[in-house]
């Protein structure tokens, strides 16, 4: 099956994607605004998780969240911006083990909001529903 002749998605389906989606981008937006301000308890939690604490460090991840999921959040750069958010959460994953922090809150965190991120994105898009095709 090539991209073009994937199966629309239902009505139904259409709306659930873009719920699972509006929330990765409610919460992407909230992690990526709070990194922006030099706010003491970004650069604590960063020296915490062993990152600089450099408020500029801080807004060049926040920025780059930010850019991520203005990707993901327009059609049609949305699978480019679910690619880039897998690798941002795969660093923030990375770190987390790294830092010794409890699996199912911290660590696997991450894994969750790329579950619903790409299940929102599965359900709204073509294009990943033909690069992926679950069989009946």
């Amino acid at each position: 099956m090539r991209i073009s002749e994937a199966a629309p998605a239902s009505k139904g389906a259409l709306w659930a994607g873009r719920a699972l989606s509006a929330v990765v981008v409610l919460f992407m937006i909230f992690d990526g605004v709070i990194k922006l301000p030099p706010l003491d308890v970004v650069t604590q939690t960063m020296a915490q998780l062993g990152w600089p604490a450099d408020p500029n460090v801080a807004r060049m991840l926040g920025v780059i969240g930010l850019v991520s999921t203005a990707l993901y959040a327009w059609p049609r750069t949305s699978m480019l911006g679910a690619i880039l958010l897998t690798a941002y959460m795969g660093g923030a994953i990375s770190t987390h083990v790294r830092t010794g922090n409890p699996l199912f809150s911290h660590t696997l965190f991450g894994v969750y909001l790329g579950i619903i991120l790409w299940g929102g994105l599965y359900l709204r898009d073509a294009r990943v529903r033909a690069l992926i095709p679950f069989s009946r």
